[in-house]
């Protein structure tokens, strides 16, 4: 599903990515990590289409990220470490304008259902911007879903989500059936309840590969 080949990406001169080969199999859960710069950010971008490499290619599901990225946008859900909402909207408007640009059917339904998930249905109509930290999270949780993504790429999704956030962040996405997963985290001590495989860059550079673990029968 995840296919990385010789994967480069540099600014300036100088390389976030060196040279990362890797596959990721359909349905596998992978969590990214490494240390504050080791590229983990830089590669969910390339993958994401949020950013061009500047050397090798990465394709999901067949579809190179460089050359096809308004076929690929539609399959990803990507959630960075920031919630990315609209504070001055409310979150049923946060979803129904996301679910707009996507063209999400049933829109009102597929908002609605999302927002009673993550405990938010009661407050729909608020401002963003009074809404806790946590709060923010969940509802950014919310927008990665509401397209019903095959493909989900996370950059520490667990920031400002509380024990019950995190319990819906693993219902919802980590160990949701249907969906491949790359997750970069910190948060070491949760990656065996829900990772099948890891990923650590240091530098740039593929430190260590047990995407192995996702194999079938392996674990």
């Amino acid at each position: 599903m995840i296919e990385a080949q010789g994967l480069s990406k540099r600014y300036g001169g100088v390389a976030a990515l060196d040279g990362l080969s890797f596959t990721l199999p359909d349905g596998s859960r992978t969590a990214l990590i490494g240390p504050n710069g080791a590229g983990k950010s830089t590669l969910l971008a390339l993958l994401s289409t949020l950013a061009a490499p500047s050397d090798g290619t990465a394709s999901i599901d067949g579809l190179d990220v460089a050359a096809a990225p308004p076929e690929l946008r539609g399959r990803l859900g990507v959630m960075t470490h920031r919630p990315m909402v609209y504070e001055e909207l409310s979150p049923l408007e946060n979803l129904m304008f996301f679910g707009g640009l996507y063209g999400v059917p049933e829109l009102h339904s597929r908002a609605e259902e999302l927002l009673r998930a993550i405990g938010l249905w009661l407050r729909r109509d608020e401002p963003v911007e009074v809404l806790s930290r946590g709060y923010h999270q969940r509802l950014a949780l919310a927008r990665t879903l509401l397209h019903r993504p095959s493909v989900l790429l996370l950059d520490e999704p667990e920031t400002g989500l509380d024990e019950q956030g995190r319990v819906l962040l693993d219902e919802l996405m980590l160990r949701a059936p249907g969906m491949t997963v790359l997750a970069a985290t910190h948060r070491h001590d949760r990656i065996d309840s829900w990772a099948d495989g890891v990923l650590r860059l240091e530098r740039g550079r593929l430190a260590e590969d047990w995407t192995a673990l996702a194999l079938p029968g392996v674990r």
